[in-house]
């Protein structure tokens, strides 16, 4: 699976003022979390989930608290709103956007793409298939991971990745979007804490670009992934 731009995004996150940025995505998944399934945390594992990504960002309680409140606002109406599209050398973009006004949201991410030779917003469905969709849990762990990893199969674990960073090993447990609230639940039972709980969108056939391709790619990809409303930004780039 390719996998180099998540780690791109994640070079980026770091490089990132987390109040004006992560924060407020942050909160709105958690505030959508809240909407559809409640305020309490112990009854939405969305929530929970949600909760436990801010946390892992350092979000202050505070932070947190509103955004639960928000939800039983009028202020707190999200949609959550998918984008397709394509640019040059065969790049293919699936964006995920949370917003409370759809029109603006629309109007922003067109002009990225009409702004940028050779890209141009699809219709919906027309690339959903070229990527697969998967639960993803990033978590560090001082357990045996080979036993562990047996254990999380019984959840719906399909992949186990090791990832070596400046801090450490960390790891990554794949499995079906379908499955998870399965796969959260485990980690939960097993009492392993996660780091980050994603929905992700792995492309199915990837494809490479060289150094100046994938710089002027990212032109296209820091605009869109800089709006506020959006959430996820997913390519076919390995």
């Amino acid at each position: 699976m390719g996998r180099a731009f998540e780690y791109r995004r994640a070079a980026k996150e770091k490089r990132w003022d987390k109040m004006s940025k992560v924060f407020p995505k942050l909160a709105k998944a958690i505030t959508v979390a809240a909407k559809e399934g409640g305020a309490d945390p112990a009854m939405n594992a969305k929530l929970r989930t949600a909760i436990a990504n801010a946390k892992a960002q350092n979000m202050p309680k505070d932070n947190i608290d509103a955004a639960i409140k928000r939800a039983s606002g009028k202020d707190g109406i999200f949609s959550e709103i998918t984008y397709e599209g394509k640019a040059a050398y065969g790049v293919l973009i699936f964006i995920e956007c949370t917003t409370d006004n759809p029109t603006r949201t629309i109007a922003n991410i067109k002009s990225y793409f009409n702004k940028t030779p050779n890209a141009s917003i699809l219709t919906n469905g027309s690339i959903d298939f070229m990527f697969a969709r998967k639960s993803a849990f990033e978590f560090r762990t001082d357990r045996n991971i080979e036993e562990l990893e047996l254990e999380l199969i019984d959840y719906g674990l399909e992949e186990l990745e090791s990832i070596k960073s400046e801090e450490g090993i960390y790891y990554i447990a794949y499995g079906d979007y379908k499955d998870f609230g399965r796969l959260n639940e485990g980690f939960e039972h097993l009492n392993v804490p996660i780091s980050k709980a994603t929905l992700q969108r792995i492309p199915t056939s990837p494809i490479s670009l060289n150094e100046t391709q994938m710089q002027e790619i990212e032109k296209l990809l820091d605009k869109i992934e800089d709006d506020d409303d959006v959430q996820a930004v997913y390519t076919n780039i390995e």
